[in-house]
C-alpha cells in the first residue's frame, strides 16, 4: 500500500489532531515506514505505517508495549499518541537524536540499564496483560520448532540458488552435530519483558550522550536467555569482544535471582546464533522482500542476497568457534 501525499497528510492530521506543515520520510526499520510530522503548531511526531498483510499485529504489539513502558516511567522510549488500525498506522512522539554509529564509554551500561529496568517493570501488575514477545522461546522444544520451520521455508524458497542451499546444508549439519535438550516450560516468574530487537541499531543518542530506544514491534514476555543471546548475536550491531563480555556480565547480575539462567544461556546460545543465521537469509523469501520494499529498503537484489549470505556464513563460523 502506498499513500498519496494528500492521504498521508489527512492521516497525519487525523492522528495528531492538527494539520501538518511538513511531512518527511525518516529512517525506519526494515519492515515499516516512518515519517517525521511537524504540525502547524510546531509539534513533532513520528508517523509509522506498518506492512499490510502481516499475520502478526505489529501495530498493536508496539503501541501497547509503549503505553505500558511510558506508564511505568520510561522516558527514553517514544510516547504513543494515536493509532488507526484500519489503515495500519500509529503516531508517536518524535525522539530527537542521532543514530549510534560509533559507541562511547558507558553505552553498554546504558543498554544493560534499559534491560534491567524492563526486567523490573515485569513485576508490575499491568505487565501481566502484555503479550508474549514475537517468536518467544520459553522452552527448548519451541526453539527447535522455530529452527526447523525457518529451515524448511528457506529450503523450499529458491531451489535453484546454489549459494543459499549450500549455507542451509551447513546450518542443518551444525544443528545435527549438537543436542538441544527439551527444557521444561519456563514459568512466568522467571521470564522477563524483552524488546527482542533491542540493541544499538535501534538506539538514538541525545545531545547529552544518553540513549533512547525505538522499535518495539516484537516486545513482550520471553526467556532472559533469549534476550541476552539476541543482543550478543544481532548482526545489526556487532559488539566488540570487550563489549560482549561486559553485557554478559551485567546480564548475569540482572537475572541473578534465576538459578538456571546461566545454564540455559550456555545451552541455548549457539542455537540462537544459528537462528540468526537463518533470519538474515529472509531476503530470499518473497514475503520478507515485500516488507522490505514496503519499508523503502531497496537495492540491487543480487548484491543484497550476497551480502546476506556473507552475514549468515559469518554467524555460522562464529557458532563453530564458540564466540559471539
Amino acid at each position: 500500500m502506498s499513500y498519496p501525499a494528500a492521504e498521508l497528510r489527512e492521516l497525519a492530521e487525523k492522528l495528531a489532531g492538527e494539520a501538518p506543515s511538513r511531512i518527511n520520510a525518516a529512517r525506519g526499520g526494515g519492515n515499516s515506514r516512518v515519517y517525521r510530522v511537524v504540525t502547524a503548531g510546531g509539534r513533532e511526531f513520528a508517523l509509522k505505517r506498518y506492512p499490510p498483510g502481516d499475520a502478526r499485529d505489529r501495530l498493536g504489539q508496539e503501541y501497547e508495549a509503549l503505553e505500558f513502558l511510558r506508564a511505568a516511567g520510561f522516558d527514553n522510549v517514544p510516547s504513543p499518541v494515536a493509532r488507526d488500525p484500519g489503515r495500519g498506522a500509529a503516531l508517536f512522539s518524535w525522539l530527537h537524536g542521532t543514530r549510534v554509529e560509533e559507541r562511547q564509554p558507558g553505552d553498554v551500561a546504558q543498554l544493560a540499564n534499559f534491560v534491567r529496568a524492563a526486567h523490573g517493570a515485569a513485576r508490575l501488575p499491568a505487565a501481566q496483560r502484555l503479550r508474549p514477545a514475537a517468536e518467544a522461546v520459553t522452552g527448548g522444544g519451541e526453539l527447535l520448532r522455530q529452527l526447523e520451520q525457518r529451515l524448511a521455508r528457506l529450503e523450499s524458497s529458491r531451489p535453484e540458488h546454489a549459494g543459499l542451499h549450500r549455507i542451509l546444508t551447513e546450518i542443518r549439519a551444525e544443528l545435527r552435530s549438537r543436542t538441544l535438550p527439551q527444557l521444561p516450560q519456563l514459568p512466568r516468574e522467571r521470564q522477563t519483558l524483552s524488546p527482542s530487537d533491542i540493541g544499538f541499531h535501534n538506539a538514538l543518542r541525545g545531545a547529552d550522550g544518553t540513549l533512547a530506544f525505538v522499535d518495539f514491534e516484537y516486545f513482550g514476555w520471553d526467556d532472559p536467555a533469549k534476550l541476552v543471546s539476541d543482543v550478543l548475536w544481532h548482526p545489526g550491531h556487532t559488539l566488540a569482544p570487550h563489549e560482549a563480555l561486559e553485557f554478559r556480565a551485567r546480564a548475569a547480575d540482572i537475572y541473578s535471582a534465576d538459578p538456571d539462567f546461566e545454564v540455559r544461556l550456555a545451552t541455548l546460545f549457539p542455537f540462537f546464533g544459528l537462528r540468526w543465521a537463518l533470519i538474515v537469509l529472509n531476503e530470499f523469501l518473497s514475503s520478507d522482500r515485500e516488507r522490505r520494499e514496503f519499508a523503502g529498503k531497496s537495492g540491487d537484489r543480487l548484491e543484497i542476497e550476497e551480502r546476506q549470505l556473507a552475514k549468515a556464513r559469518d554467524l555460522v563460523e562464529r557458532v563453530r568457534a564458540g564466540i559471539a
